[in-house]
């Protein structure tokens, strides 16, 4: 298949104008001048033209909970539903998701192992949908945050133990939850931290002797401070949460950049609405912390925290539109959805970027992103793993 466009972003910032992909089977081939790779295929070859259009790699949302559905209370409505039911509407979710231009996602909160099972069934070409890497069952104190979901442990035993079963069930990532969050109703306050040094080093040595990554969801300043001693390799949130506000250690933030850890702030899609239920202050508080990392060097990558109350599955680029505000350049915004969050993600040699020997996700839109980041909306087609997907008519997303 060949597909040719106006633009082609095969770098930070950089367009191959007049440009073309060329995918065989599952990935990129070529990439290079219209002309030159029209002349390197048959007459009978697929190809797909797009005047006036930019060839994006896929997105990648690195923050999602398939198991959730974005209502008004995500746990209850999980707690009420069979497997079946439930895998039958992340299916649903995950094309939705695809059809707004993400190609990858990072699920950090499952039960029963569903994610990785929808994963199984959209590799093989059944079900559409984004390649999923999934951590599998969170792991949380008795009575933590997110203890429904069955990842409860104490101590350090009992970690390991869990991260193995994760590890065994395919799991390409683990989460911990290193603090509270507002999700789990009676639980934690979201600054306060839920493990010992000793566990959270468990967990992270456990996990990064099977190869994986951790992911540590942290909203409180000692939190945060714990995980990165502990040497995880990416900060969900990392609000900075104290009991009577805010506190942006400068030295733990030194370590993040130094150590090269990732943070994933997990901006809603609706993060306007965030001064009416904040507060003006403190909502502003919380954006200028964000922006103080990033203009401090901290690697940040995209995400949305997708089914968690009003955020939907097909919020990414209303998200992106954050960073926006904070006075990011749209191709650091766009590096954050796509190879950024690729190498966080560990699949730097294998997809978020547009060239030979990667997986083929494309995203080809109307305009110009790199000058209107809103051009990432105006979708003309999807391409995950070398197969072209049409988004989901408007009728079908209700």
């Amino acid at each position: 298949m060949l597909i040719t466009a106006s633009r082609v972003l095969t770098g930070s910032g950089t367009y191959l104008e007049d440009g073309a992909v060329l995918v065989e089977g599952d990935s990129i081939a070529a990439v290079g001048p219209r002309a030159q790779l029209a002349d390197r295929v048959s007459a009978e070859e697929k190809r797909l033209a797009f005047p006036d259009a930019t060839v994006v790699p896929g997105l990648i949302d690195a923050h999602v909970h398939l198991a959730f559905d974005g209502g008004a209370d995500p746990v209850a409505t999980l707690a009420a539903m069979s497997d079946d039911s439930l895998l039958q509407d992340m299916r649903r979710r995950a094309e939705l998701l695809l059809s707004s231009g993400v190609t990858t996602v990072r699920d950090l909160g499952d039960r029963g192992g569903l994610a990785v099972r929808l994963n199984e069934e959209i590799g093989q070409g059944g079900t559409p949908g984004p390649l999923i890497v999934s951590a599998g069952t969170p792991a949380t104190p008795p009575g933590g945050h997110t203890h429904f979901l069955g990842g409860e442990v104490s101590g350090p035993d009992e970690i390991r133990d869990l991260v193995r079963r994760n590890l065994a069930g395919g799991a390409r990532v683990i989460k911990a939850m290193v603090t509270g969050g507002g999700l789990t109703k009676g639980g934690p306050k979201s600054w306060q931290s839920q493990f010992s040094a000793e566990e959270l080093q468990a967990l992270v040595d456990e996990a990064h002797q099977g190869g994986v990554p951790v992911a540590a969801h942290a909203h409180g300043a000692d939190g945060i401070a714990a995980a990165v001693d502990a040497g995880v390799d990416t900060i969900e949130h990392c609000t900075w949460m104290t009991a009577s506000g805010f506190d942006l250690r400068q030295d733990v933030l030194k370590k993040i950049i130094d150590r090269g850890v990732v943070i994933c702030p997990a901006v809603s899609p609706h993060w306007q609405m965030l001064p009416k239920f904040f507060g003006e202050e403190r909502a502003a508080a919380m954006f200028s912390l964000v922006r103080e990392m990033a203009e401090a060097g901290a690697k940040l990558i995209a995400g949305t925290d997708a089914g968690v109350q009003r955020a939907g599955f097909d919020g990414l680029v209303p998200a992106l539109s954050f960073y926006e505000h904070l006075g990011l350049p749209n191709s650091r915004i766009i590096d954050m959805a796509t190879s950024e969050a690729a190498d966080a993600l560990g699949l730097g040699g294998e997809t978020g970027r547009i060239a030979p020997g990667l997986r083929a996700d494309l995203l080809i839109v109307d305009g110009d992103p790199l000058e209107d980041l809103g051009a990432l909306r105006q979708i003309r087609t999807v391409i995950t793993a070398g197969r072209a997907h049409d988004p989901v008519p408007a009728e079908k997303k209700q």
